[in-house]
Protein backbone atom coordinates (compact mmCIF):
# COMPACT_ATOMS: atom_id res chain seq x y z
CA UNK A 1 0.00 0.00 0.00
CA UNK A 2 0.91 3.41 -1.29
CA UNK A 3 0.60 5.71 2.26
CA UNK A 4 -1.03 9.27 1.05
CA UNK A 5 0.91 12.57 1.34
CA UNK A 6 0.12 14.52 4.78
CA UNK A 7 -0.78 17.31 2.12
CA UNK A 8 -3.36 14.83 0.35
CA UNK A 9 -4.53 13.17 4.07
CA UNK A 10 -5.19 16.96 5.11
CA UNK A 11 -7.36 17.21 1.77
CA UNK A 12 -9.41 14.41 2.27
CA UNK A 13 -10.09 15.75 5.63
CA UNK A 14 -11.47 18.81 4.39
CA UNK A 15 -13.75 17.40 2.09
CA UNK A 16 -14.96 14.91 4.77
CA UNK A 17 -13.95 11.91 4.18
CA UNK A 18 -12.89 10.67 6.99
CA UNK A 19 -13.83 8.05 9.38
CA UNK A 20 -15.34 9.06 13.27
CA UNK A 21 -14.99 6.41 15.82
CA UNK A 22 -17.71 6.41 18.82
CA UNK A 23 -16.96 4.34 22.11
CA UNK A 24 -19.38 2.96 24.33
CA UNK A 25 -19.67 1.13 26.90
CA UNK A 26 -23.25 -0.42 28.83
CA UNK A 27 -26.24 0.64 27.28
CA UNK A 28 -28.71 0.15 29.14
CA UNK A 29 -32.43 0.31 28.62
CA UNK A 30 -33.10 3.46 30.88
CA UNK A 31 -30.92 5.13 28.48
CA UNK A 32 -32.30 3.60 25.31
CA UNK A 33 -34.20 6.67 24.05
CA UNK A 34 -31.17 8.80 24.44
CA UNK A 35 -29.20 6.25 22.75
CA UNK A 36 -31.83 6.47 19.75
CA UNK A 37 -31.26 9.93 19.48
CA UNK A 38 -27.57 10.17 18.88
CA UNK A 39 -27.65 7.42 17.06
CA UNK A 40 -30.09 8.96 14.62
CA UNK A 41 -28.03 11.91 14.62
CA UNK A 42 -24.84 9.76 13.24
CA UNK A 43 -27.38 8.42 10.70
CA UNK A 44 -28.15 11.31 9.78
CA UNK A 45 -24.62 12.99 9.00
CA UNK A 46 -22.48 9.97 8.70
CA UNK A 47 -22.14 6.69 6.24
CA UNK A 48 -22.54 3.54 8.00
CA UNK A 49 -18.49 1.48 7.83
CA UNK A 50 -18.97 -2.23 6.96
CA UNK A 51 -15.74 -4.23 7.29
CA UNK A 52 -15.05 -4.51 3.38
CA UNK A 53 -15.50 -0.22 3.99
CA UNK A 54 -12.29 -0.51 6.02
CA UNK A 55 -10.44 -2.36 4.13
CA UNK A 56 -10.91 -0.31 1.39
CA UNK A 57 -10.03 2.74 2.89
CA UNK A 58 -6.67 1.51 4.08
CA UNK A 59 -5.91 -0.11 0.35
CA UNK A 60 -6.69 3.09 -1.50
CA UNK A 61 -6.22 5.52 1.07
CA UNK A 62 -9.39 7.44 0.13
CA UNK A 63 -12.62 7.65 1.72
CA UNK A 64 -15.38 6.67 -0.96
CA UNK A 65 -18.57 7.61 0.54
CA UNK A 66 -20.44 10.86 0.11
CA UNK A 67 -20.59 11.38 3.93
CA UNK A 68 -17.92 10.82 6.75
CA UNK A 69 -17.87 7.77 8.12
CA UNK A 70 -18.72 6.27 11.61
CA UNK A 71 -17.91 2.92 13.56
CA UNK A 72 -19.87 3.08 17.30
CA UNK A 73 -18.24 0.38 19.45
CA UNK A 74 -19.96 -1.00 21.68
CA UNK A 75 -17.34 -2.23 24.19
CA UNK A 76 -17.14 -5.50 26.82
CA UNK A 77 -20.39 -7.43 25.19
CA UNK A 78 -22.66 -6.23 27.84
CA UNK A 79 -25.80 -8.32 27.56
CA UNK A 80 -27.80 -4.65 26.56
CA UNK A 81 -25.09 -4.64 23.53
CA UNK A 82 -27.55 -6.91 22.20
CA UNK A 83 -30.86 -6.05 23.43
CA UNK A 84 -30.45 -2.19 23.07
CA UNK A 85 -27.81 -0.94 21.04
CA UNK A 86 -27.48 -3.37 18.46
CA UNK A 87 -31.66 -3.25 17.62
CA UNK A 88 -31.01 0.95 17.31
CA UNK A 89 -28.30 -0.04 14.57
CA UNK A 90 -30.28 -2.21 13.03
CA UNK A 91 -33.01 0.03 12.52
CA UNK A 92 -30.77 2.76 11.88
CA UNK A 93 -28.71 0.67 9.23
CA UNK A 94 -26.16 1.67 10.97
CA UNK A 95 -23.08 -1.57 11.13
CA UNK A 96 -22.25 -1.77 14.77
CA UNK A 97 -18.68 -2.61 15.98
CA UNK A 98 -18.89 -5.25 18.89
CA UNK A 99 -15.21 -6.00 21.13
CA UNK A 100 -16.27 -9.42 23.04
CA UNK A 101 -14.06 -9.94 26.51
CA UNK A 102 -14.64 -13.76 25.65
CA UNK A 103 -14.25 -14.76 29.39
CA UNK A 104 -17.25 -12.25 30.40
CA UNK A 105 -19.29 -14.13 28.04
CA UNK A 106 -17.96 -17.89 29.46
CA UNK A 107 -18.73 -16.69 32.90
CA UNK A 108 -21.61 -18.17 34.82
CA UNK A 109 -24.33 -15.46 34.91
CA UNK A 110 -24.57 -16.21 38.55
CA UNK A 111 -20.51 -15.19 38.98
CA UNK A 112 -20.47 -11.89 36.59
CA UNK A 113 -20.90 -8.89 38.79
CA UNK A 114 -18.02 -10.33 40.59
CA UNK A 115 -16.50 -10.70 37.43
CA UNK A 116 -17.17 -7.63 36.10
CA UNK A 117 -16.07 -5.18 39.54
CA UNK A 118 -12.87 -7.58 39.40
CA UNK A 119 -12.05 -7.05 35.63
CA UNK A 120 -12.36 -3.44 35.09
CA UNK A 121 -15.63 -3.85 33.61
CA UNK A 122 -17.91 -0.66 34.93
CA UNK A 123 -21.72 -1.48 36.12
CA UNK A 124 -24.53 0.66 35.86
CA UNK A 125 -27.18 0.21 38.24
CA UNK A 126 -29.55 -1.70 35.83
CA UNK A 127 -26.85 -4.41 35.31
CA UNK A 128 -26.87 -5.37 38.73
CA UNK A 129 -30.78 -5.91 39.06
CA UNK A 130 -30.42 -9.69 38.42
CA UNK A 131 -29.50 -12.19 35.59
CA UNK A 132 -27.27 -11.90 32.77
CA UNK A 133 -24.92 -8.40 32.59
CA UNK A 134 -22.84 -10.36 29.14
CA UNK A 135 -24.72 -11.85 26.20
CA UNK A 136 -24.45 -15.37 25.43
CA UNK A 137 -22.88 -16.66 22.99
CA UNK A 138 -26.10 -17.29 21.13
CA UNK A 139 -26.37 -13.80 20.84
CA UNK A 140 -22.71 -12.90 19.69
CA UNK A 141 -23.27 -15.10 16.94
CA UNK A 142 -26.37 -13.32 16.28
CA UNK A 143 -24.90 -10.28 16.66
CA UNK A 144 -22.48 -11.72 14.13
CA UNK A 145 -24.41 -11.80 11.11
CA UNK A 146 -25.25 -8.47 11.19
CA UNK A 147 -22.00 -6.60 12.55
CA UNK A 148 -18.70 -6.68 13.27
CA UNK A 149 -17.37 -8.93 16.64
CA UNK A 150 -14.04 -9.25 17.51
CA UNK A 151 -12.07 -10.09 20.95
CA UNK A 152 -10.89 -7.35 23.78
CA UNK A 153 -8.91 -10.29 25.17
CA UNK A 154 -10.09 -13.34 27.07
CA UNK A 155 -10.44 -11.52 30.22
CA UNK A 156 -10.14 -7.48 29.79
CA UNK A 157 -6.64 -7.09 29.99
CA UNK A 158 -4.41 -4.81 28.86
CA UNK A 159 -0.83 -5.42 27.49
CA UNK A 160 0.58 -4.60 30.80
CA UNK A 161 -0.46 -7.10 32.51
CA UNK A 162 -0.49 -10.03 29.97
CA UNK A 163 2.79 -11.13 30.36
CA UNK A 164 3.88 -15.03 29.97
CA UNK A 165 3.36 -16.75 26.79
CA UNK A 166 0.43 -18.92 28.14
CA UNK A 167 -0.79 -15.43 29.03
CA UNK A 168 -0.66 -14.21 25.41
CA UNK A 169 -1.95 -17.30 24.10
CA UNK A 170 -5.20 -17.36 26.50
CA UNK A 171 -5.89 -13.57 26.00
CA UNK A 172 -4.49 -12.62 22.13
CA UNK A 173 -5.08 -16.15 20.52
CA UNK A 174 -7.46 -18.05 22.31
CA UNK A 175 -9.89 -15.19 22.52
CA UNK A 176 -9.66 -14.77 18.47
CA UNK A 177 -10.40 -18.75 18.10
CA UNK A 178 -13.07 -18.82 20.44
CA UNK A 179 -15.20 -15.95 18.81
CA UNK A 180 -14.44 -17.39 14.90
CA UNK A 181 -16.05 -20.93 16.44
CA UNK A 182 -18.70 -19.42 17.78
CA UNK A 183 -19.70 -16.99 14.54
CA UNK A 184 -18.01 -18.92 12.06
CA UNK A 185 -16.31 -16.43 10.89
CA UNK A 186 -12.71 -14.24 10.98
CA UNK A 187 -12.40 -11.98 13.78
CA UNK A 188 -10.87 -9.45 12.09
CA UNK A 189 -9.57 -7.04 15.04
CA UNK A 190 -8.49 -7.00 18.73
CA UNK A 191 -8.46 -4.17 21.25
CA UNK A 192 -6.55 -4.35 24.61
CA UNK A 193 -8.24 -2.70 27.96
CA UNK A 194 -6.99 1.11 27.79
CA UNK A 195 -7.32 0.84 24.11
CA UNK A 196 -3.45 0.75 23.81
CA UNK A 197 -2.08 1.79 20.82
CA UNK A 198 0.21 -1.06 18.27
CA UNK A 199 3.96 -0.25 18.51
CA UNK A 200 3.99 -0.05 22.25
CA UNK A 201 5.37 -3.40 22.84
CA UNK A 202 7.06 -5.33 19.83
CA UNK A 203 6.14 -9.06 21.93
CA UNK A 204 2.45 -7.86 22.28
CA UNK A 205 2.57 -6.16 18.39
CA UNK A 206 4.26 -9.54 17.38
CA UNK A 207 1.35 -12.00 19.26
CA UNK A 208 -1.57 -9.39 17.46
CA UNK A 209 0.26 -9.73 13.93
CA UNK A 210 0.95 -13.49 14.23
CA UNK A 211 -2.60 -14.47 15.91
CA UNK A 212 -3.69 -13.40 12.27
CA UNK A 213 -6.00 -9.89 13.38
CA UNK A 214 -6.06 -7.30 10.72
CA UNK A 215 -6.73 -4.24 12.23
CA UNK A 216 -5.81 -2.74 16.47
CA UNK A 217 -8.24 -0.49 17.53
CA UNK A 218 -6.64 2.43 19.97
CA UNK A 219 -7.76 5.35 21.81
CA UNK A 220 -6.49 7.67 19.48
CA UNK A 221 -6.16 5.56 15.59
CA UNK A 222 -7.29 1.93 14.06
CA UNK A 223 -3.72 0.44 12.81
CA UNK A 224 -3.96 -1.84 10.25
CA UNK A 225 -1.69 -4.86 11.28
CA UNK A 226 -1.99 -7.36 8.66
Amino acid sequence: MTRPSFTAQREQLRRGHFIRVVNYHSTPRVARDELARELAGFARDYATVTLDDLDRLFETGTWHKDKPGLIPVFYEGYRNSATVAAPLCDELGITGWFPIATSFVDCDPEHQEAFARAHWISLVEEDTKGGRIAMDWDEVADLSARHVVFPHTAHHEGFDTVLSDDDIEREVVGAKRQLEAVTGQEAPAFVWLHGSSYGQSPRHDEAVRSAGYRYQFANTMIHRVN
